[in-house]
């Protein structure tokens, strides 16, 4: 209760502060901003809903709780999916009309000339996207496996407490270890660097679902095959990893797809090249990076390729996910 009313105090304050600087920069007409119309529509509800509480029974408040609260759920599932509708669109009906077979096949030309292509993006985008797979997917399977099933003591609690920090640090400051990591020791930007930048940035992501995962299998299934005579390790091999396959596989198609929009990272790895690299050792660009440099540019055909360079990022993405649900519901056992 205490800490409801914190809580409360701060968020009130905040508000309140927000209104005071906006009437003394604006004047009155601060009064019909953004913060303060949903400020007094936020105490016209809660005044209404406390007189209609005191003017109804329990039970009728009870019903109309529940049936109030039913509604709001299904708002807010319905606002989510409108926001990601929302964004697919827009980004679809901006992109669509650069998306040609050029995009695909040609690399960029000069400053000025209209055409070309984000080739060079698109391959260095995989190539960043496979290193970062190769050395993340494994070490965070394997710590999320170990974290969930053999390590029960102080040690377990440290790599849980790291994956959660390493989780909310930003990707900027992850780019500048890769930098003093992968890159000055080289002397050279290369995909290796922002591959392992992006991986650092992976594993977290995996470790932790990995084990949630894990963790909702039953138990019995574990019991079971130990009482059968197998081994711990064989047991979680054979038996509990492919019973929780299908979220893993989800969590890491989540974490790929978290990489794959990354750039802060990239900027102080793989630097970007306006050429088509397919050696790993080199410097290489991305899909994000080209739509960074292509959006601020004064060029309406560079901005039509950002545009366009954002919706074949997103469909790679939206491909991945779709083949991991497909994939995964053949790898399932028939019911």
């Amino acid at each position: 209760m205490i800490g409801r009313r914190i809580l409360g105090g701060l968020f009130l304050s905040a508000i309140l502060f927000q209104i005071y600087c906006d009437v003394r920069a604006f004047g009155a007409s601060a009064l019909l901003g953004p913060v303060e119309l949903v400020t007094a529509t936020v105490c016209i509800g809660m005044f209404s809903i406390n007189r209609l509480k005191g003017s109804m029974l329990g039970r009728s408040w009870r019903r109309f709780t529940n049936t109030a609260m039913q509604y709001v759920l299904s708002l807010s599932a319905i606002l989510a999916c409108f926001v990601l509708g929302a964004l697919l669109f827009y980004v679809a009906a901006k992109g669509i009309h650069g998306l040609s077979f050029h995009l695909f096949t040609e690399l960029p030309r000069p400053p000025g000339i209209e055409g070309g292509g984000m080739r060079n993006a698109i391959i260095g985008t995989l190539l960043l996207v496979l290193i970062a797979s190769i050395g993340g997917i494994p070490v965070g399977l394997l710590a999320g496996i170990y974290v969930s099933c053999f390590s029960k003591g102080k040690l377990g609690d440290a790599v849980r407490f790291s994956a959660d920090v390493l989780n909310g640090i930003p990707s900027v400051v992850i780019g500048l270890f890769a930098y003093a990591a992968f890159v000055l020791p080289f002397k050279h930007f290369s995909a290796w660097s922002g591959g392992l930048a992006l991986s650092i940035m992976m594993v977290p992501t995996i470790l932790r679902t990995t084990e949630e995962m894990i963790k909702m299998v039953p138990a019995s299934h574990l019991e079971g095959a130990l009482a059968l005579g197998a081994r711990r390790g064989y047991a979680v091999r054979t038996v509990v990893v492919p019973a929780a396959k299908n979220g893993i596989v989800t969590g890491v198609m989540l974490a790929i797809a978290r990489v794959s929009g990354e750039t802060a990272p990239l900027l102080f790895t793989a630097f970007g090249s306006g050429q088509l690299v397919l050696n790993p050792s080199q410097p290489v660009s991305s899909l994000t990076m080209q739509i960074y440099q292509y959006a601020i540019s004064p060029y309406d055909d560079w901005v039509a390729q950002a545009w366009s360079g954002a919706l074949v990022l997103l469909m790679m993405i939206l491909s991945l996910n779709v083949a991991a649900r497909v994939l995964t519901r053949r790898m399932s056992p028939a019911r």
